[in-house]
């Protein structure tokens, strides 16, 4: 079996929830050994989100959103919050490429296993902290979400029609692409450095950051002083007639005819080649009128059909579930199954969005673990002998599996 990409990298992540879960999923869906590193309380509170999985007779049961993000994973428990446990981090770093971490700045160093103390341990140690405002600026304390660096950093107020509310995005763009995607980027790019200086570094990774990036064509108007566009008046994002969503018999469509040759195959096919001047009119002109009547006397699959024929960047606007159950879904390996002990039924997730031609990923290596699954395996082969791992156990500084939420607990 060819090897996997990233086998031989260790990663301990000590992110919760969403962004570092998934910025560390790649990782591990590559290869990568991504050792969860949680504490001897809940661990990662996305263990006890709902919706969950239920478990084969026994009363127990599996979080789906925990499932998803966490396949291919191990698990330890430590509480960081006591020297021993403090210790074991710094041992288990020296062996480590990279730590990932999405607390607030300064929560680590006032643990006493900040960036510095852990460089001391091992100088290569990649170090990533996601964060929402990064580890620098007037606003690295303040708490946030996904929804409030959207909003900060001004997509959230482009985003919607011109006399109407900010439209909240369906998918987590600061959490994902602001910070999981922007993380798993400048880790691969420190490793690659490190190759070269055999020296680690911080990856000081912002959601806010990473979020106003994603404007990049929106903001080059702007710096080059073309002037300020608003809601509804970008011309990718509702400001044109030839690129928006279009209301049909039976839901929505997308009509996407930028270019010349797209829009004049929809003027052409419509019948209405007195448009064919008018890709570019604003919202609420004749021409974007025109096109409301037309693409509401069809249905979607109608308009799938004669986008097949006309070829002009027309597509139908699905749902989830009709989108996990198309073919296209299906032909591209997007959905996967897996075997999660503990679930009745195979495990349904999304898949690789990466397709490597030599070296694939694997969705499947490994099932995400229960937590502190792993605890003993991770501390033995650190180096720790069952008389030290004994002691940690009974002083409180580890924790081995659990069942369920603990009701209290240190970490």
């Amino acid at each position: 079996m060819t090897p996997l990409p990233l086998e031989g990298l260790t990663v301990l992540d000590l992110s919760r929830l969403l962004p570092g879960g998934f910025c560390s999923l790649l990782l591990a869906d590559f290869g990568a050994e991504v050792v969860k590193v949680e504490d001897t309380g809940m661990g990662d509170y996305i263990r006890w989100s709902p919706p969950h999985y239920e478990g084969e007779g026994d009363g127990s049961a599996r979080s789906a959103l925990f499932l998803s993000l966490n396949r291919g994973k191990r698990s330890i428990r430590l509480d960081l919050k006591t020297e021993p446990g403090r210790e074991v981090l710094l041992r288990l770093v020296e062996r480590a490429d990279v730590l990932l971490e999405s607390f607030r700045p300064g929560v680590l160093h006032r643990l006493g296993v900040g960036y510095e103390r852990l460089r001391e341990r091992n100088p290569a140690i990649v170090y990533c902290a996601i964060t929402g405002y990064g580890q620098s600026g007037p606003a690295r304390d303040r708490s946030g979400h996904d929804i409030n660096y959207l909003g900060l950093g001004g997509l959230l107020g482009l985003t919607g029609e011109a006399d109407g509310p900010p439209v909240q995005s369906a998918g987590q763009i600061a959490d994902i692409g602001g910070g999981a995607l922007m993380g798993a980027i400048g880790i691969l790019i420190a490793l690659r450095e490190r190759e070269r200086s055999g020296e680690g570094q911080l990856v000081d990774c912002s959601m806010f950051d990473g979020a106003l990036s994603w404007l990049a064509l929106v903001a080059a108007e702007v710096l080059a002083g073309v002037g300020v566009r608003r809601r509804g008046q970008l011309p990718l994002a509702g400001g044109l007639t030839c690129y928006r969503p279009y209301r049909c018999i039976d839901g929505y469509v997308t009509l996407g005819a930028l270019e010349p040759k797209f829009w004049s195959a929809f003027c052409r096919g419509v019948e209405r080649e007195d448009l064919l001047d008018h890709a570019f009119d604003p919202p609420s002109s004749p021409a974007h009128r025109a096109v409301e009547e037309v693409l509401a006397r069809r249905t979607r699959q109608q308009w799938r059909e004669f986008a097949s024929e006309h070829d002009c960047c027309l597509e139908p606007v699905l749902d989830l579930d009709e989108v996990l159950a198309s073919e296209l879904v299906a032909a591209r390996e997007m959905v996967v199954e897996l075997v999660q002990p503990g679930v009745e039924r195979p495990v349904r997730q999304l898949g690789l969005p990466i397709k490597l031609s030599r070296t694939p990923g694997d969705p499947g290596r490994a099932p995400a673990p229960a937590l502190g699954a792993d605890t003993d395996e991770v501390l033995a082969r650190a180096g720790f002998g069952p008389r030290e791992i004994g002691a940690l156990h009974e002083s409180g500084a580890v924790a081995g599996p659990a069942d369920g939420p603990p009701a209290t607990g240190r970490g």
